[in-house]
This record gives C-alpha cells, structure tokens and sequence, in this order.
C-alpha cells in the first residue's frame, strides 16, 4: 500500500510506487516529477508543499496539521469532500465553524466573519501553477479572503488534475472546467451551465451580465511574506471535475 508522505527534506528522494507494467511505470513517474516541480516552486514561494499519493493519505496529512480543539473552517469545496477531509473536519475533535448549519442568511454572514479568527482553514483551489501559485476565482468571495487574510493557517488540498503550465492556463481551466462544473452544482441559471463560458476564446467571462455570476473575485497568491501560513497538499489521484483530465494532467 502507498505510505502517507509529509515532505521530509532530509530524506532521498526514492519511488513512491510499485507499478506492474512499464508504461505505467513512466506515466507515473512523469506525474510525480510534476508534482515534485511543483512542490519546489510552492516551497520557494514560502508556502509547505506535501505530497499525498492517495486521498486517504491526504486525509492523514491533515489529521497530522490539526491538533484537537483546533477552530476550523472552510471554503465551499468539492475536493474536501472528495476526499475525505470533510468527514474528517465533522469528526468531533474540532470546533468545526460548519455554514452549512446556519439556519438563516444573518447567521451564514455572521460564521462568514468568525472564519477570520479560526486557527485553521481548509479549501481546496482553482488551480495550482508550475511556478508554485494558487489560481482562484470567486462569487461572494469569503473563501479567497480567508486564504489572503485571517486564520492562523490554510490547508490547500489539490488534485493533479489542478496541476497547470502558467497563469493563462489556470484562468482556461476555470472557464472550461470550474466555473461551469460549480455553477451547476449551486442550480445557477448562468450562460456557462448552457454553453461555452462568454469568454472561452478571451477574457474570461468576458460579456458575462447574469446576476447570478460566479466569477467575481480573482486572486493570484504567489510568494507569500508570512513564511509558511499556507500549507499545500498535492493529490497523486485526480480529485473534483475531472472530465478534464486527459487534458489537464501529464503534458
């Protein structure tokens, strides 16, 4: 079975799978090299990079940057669902600030403001760039905002399909993938739930006027002042709209 891996520095860099055809053997060591570049290039940017080769290993990631009585919270995430981290926030050990329990909009805008003070807060991203930066877009924007500012620290947990070349390629993914797939999931009646977004072929969502718009908020993180706030946990497996897959992965 693959091994939970929380970075070890000192450690050599061995393999971290047993294949049983070489095709495979190549395939995965090409995603892993990726993910190794990738991990430098966050670390670079002073944000911890680990490395997760299953789900159930990211979830022993977090369990390990969690200490009990933690106040946690959230962003609205696919990804945390997928992978088990949600279940894991719910478990009992943690004073888990859950929106999703607000019984009236006074009392989601009022958990939206505590997120602030919390002691950790997870989110999946958009995207995560081959030079180490977190690509997101947002509609009321109360998750980008607590990974730019307030908890004590971040848990980014990220499939390799999140993985892109450049900046221009995050805000494709989101055009083509996120924001259509998200918009969907929330019922939103937008011009992307029924076609290509307004601006597949340039600015993205340019002539996007629905009300009930999702991208509204962008925001690039990059080299971060605080030395090592945000904590970036990279999937072996791909996680969250992954009909994109055979385009988003090894390239």
């Amino acid at each position: 079975g693959s091994e939970m891996c929380i970075r070890d520095r000192n450690a050599p860099r061995g393999e971290l799978y047993t294949m049983n055809t070489q095709d495979t053997v190549h395939r995965k060591s090409a995603a892993e090299l990726r993910i190794r570049r990738v991990m430098d290039a966050l670390e670079k940017n002073n944000m911890q990079a680990y490395y997760a080769p299953t789900c159930a290993d990211a979830v022993k990631i977090a369990k390990e940057l969690l200490q009990p009585g933690d106040v946690i919270s959230c962003g609205g995430s696919v990804t945390l669902d997928e992978t088990g981290v949600m279940d894991l926030m719910r478990c009992g050990d943690y004073e888990f600030l859950d929106r999703t329990a607000a019984k009236t909009p006074e009392e989601r805008e009022k958990l939206y403001r505590e997120v602030f003070s919390s002691d950790v807060f997870l989110t999946g991203t958009n995207a995560v760039t081959e030079h180490g930066e977190l690509y997101n877009v947002d509609g009321n924007g109360n998750r980008v905002a607590a990974m730019l500012f307030g908890p004590k620290k971040v848990l980014v947990f990220a499939g390799c399909n999140k993985i892109v070349r450049d900046i221009d390629d995050a805000a494709k993914r989101v055009k083509s993938c996120a924001t259509p797939a998200n918009a969907m999931r929330l019922n939103l009646d937008t011009p992307c739930t029924h076609g290509a977004c307004p601006g597949t072929d340039g600015e993205l969502c340019a002539g996007c006027r629905s009300e009930n718009r999702i991208c509204a908020m962008y925001t690039v993180l990059a080299r971060q002042r605080v030395k090592g706030r945000i904590h970036v946990i990279l999937i072996g497996e791909a996680v969250s709209y992954t009909h994109l897959r055979a385009h988003e992965t090894l390239s």
